[in-house]
């Protein structure tokens, strides 16, 4: 579950998050998870406690047919989201989540070519969210790509891959029991 290889003159040491933390976690200088973990939330309390993610890539969750989510880039100067045909989509509140909201203004996407791929909505206006900390998952990939999160995330097959391999087999968790929240 816990291994430790030495590479240069960094230890990387993986953690499977799912078990509790360990008594030496506070020597810990790279935390490997697995994609569910990979949120604003855990990256930010990571990286606060001094240590670095290596998170795998998260493939993104956009309609078929539509833009890809990162087409539209957030642009801290004008504090604004710049949709695939050049416009700006303006700030408009924080939800209780924590996600930024933006929004064109519809009478610019009325007439846009691209608007079928940007969204159907009858009042032709895009909403795009952001996380107030973004920034945190967008500095877990720049870490995915540096060496040492490359080493790290090459063991992750034989460490917490096995460990959710044998939670299925072992201990009949491939299947679940009930159907429905009533009967869980």
């Amino acid at each position: 579950m816990l291994e430790k290889r030495k590479k240069g003159l960094e230890l990387i040491e993986i953690i499977c998050m799912d078990v509790r933390v360990p008594r030496d976690y506070l020597l810990r200088k790279i935390v490997t998870a697995d994609a569910g973990y990979k949120t604003p939330w855990i990256c930010k309390q990571i990286f606060d406690d001094g240590r670095l993610p290596s998170l795998p890539y998260r493939y993104p969750m956009t309609k078929k047919g539509n833009h890809k989510w990162d087409k539209y880039v957030y642009d801290e100067y004008l504090d604004a989201v710049i949709c695939p045909g050049y416009k700006t989509l303006s700030y408009t509140t924080t939800n209780k989540d924590g996600y930024m909201e933006f929004k064109s203004k519809p009478y610019v996407c009325q007439n846009c070519l691209t608007r079928n791929q940007c969204t159907q909505s009858k009042k032709f206006q895009k909403t795009v969210v952001r996380h107030v900390w973004q920034e945190y998952l967008e500095q877990s990939d720049d870490v995915r790509h540096s060496p040492i999160g490359k080493a790290s995330y090459a063991l992750q097959s034989q460490t917490i891959e096995r460990v959710f391999a044998d939670a299925k087999e072992k201990y009949a968790m491939r299947y679940t029991q009930y159907r429905g929240l009533a009967l869980v």
